[in-house]
């Protein structure tokens, strides 16, 4: 649907409002209710029009800290909130290794740089995420079906009806008390579905500072990329 020339995707779902996103790629969507009329969602999206202009600023000035990567000397890779420089060298090394504050690279694989990348982000959140998941299972008293990593298009995790958890693996770029929060935040959606306000308050009872996590990844989410 169209306003004011700005394309916004509608989702349908089990639910009473309108609820509007500004997507990580500048997309706008809404989940709306299943049986909303058109011209209802087109008021709606009226009289929100003035915040959704507003958010869309603020996206465009957070997305100013996207970085360009290369893969050359010196330049820089976030892991666990910190960035890192790669180091190309002659040795055959079929993978990215991370040793001594540098990641390693062999110049023979800088073609398939991207791809040895996120398998070493895979890796690496996988072994990270396993202690976290136990933490807050035991603590919220749930139990997902299905955990993966994967490409998210525009979701850092998901949580999906058959009680699966989906984590981007770009996670591993993100410092580790922000997995906690990803983590949590997930897990209480086996709980509370939407955000409401008892997801955020059930939420508050294992992530007291979740407010903070969720300003790093608003501010640093962009840079998180490849």
């Amino acid at each position: 649907m169209k306003l004011s020339e700005l394309e916004i995707e509608l989702i349908r779902c089990k639910r009473k409002t309108v609820s509007i996103h500004i997507e990580r790629d500048g997309t706008v969507s809404a989940r709306i209710p299943e049986n909303i009329t058109e011209d209802e969602i087109r008021k709606v999206l009226q009289s929100k029009e003035y915040q959704i202009h507003k958010n869309l600023a603020q996206w465009f000035q957070l997305n100013q800290n996207k970085v360009d990567r290369e893969y050359v000397n010196g330049q820089s890779f976030l892991y666990l909130g910190r960035n890192y420089r790669l180091q190309i060298i002659e040795n055959q090394l079929d993978s990215i290794i991370f040793k001594k504050g540098y990641f390693y690279l062999s110049i023979s694989d800088k073609a398939n740089a991207r791809e040895l990348f996120i398998n070493f982000y895979k890796e690496k959140l996988a072994e990270k995420l396993k202690p976290i998941i136990q933490k807050y299972k035991h603590e919220l008293g749930v139990e997902p079906s299905e955990i993966k990593i994967m490409e998210l298009q525009n979701r850092w995790a998901s949580c999906t009806t058959k009680r699966n958890l989906y984590f981007h693996w770009k996670c591993a770029m993100a410092p580790i008390d922000v997995l906690h929060y990803i983590v949590a935040h997930e897990l209480t959606h086996l709980i509370h579905s939407n955000h409401t306000s008892a997801f955020w308050n059930e939420l508050d009872k294992i992530i007291p500072n979740y407010q903070k996590q969720l300003h790093w990844l608003k501010i640093n989410g962009a840079s998180m990329d490849l």
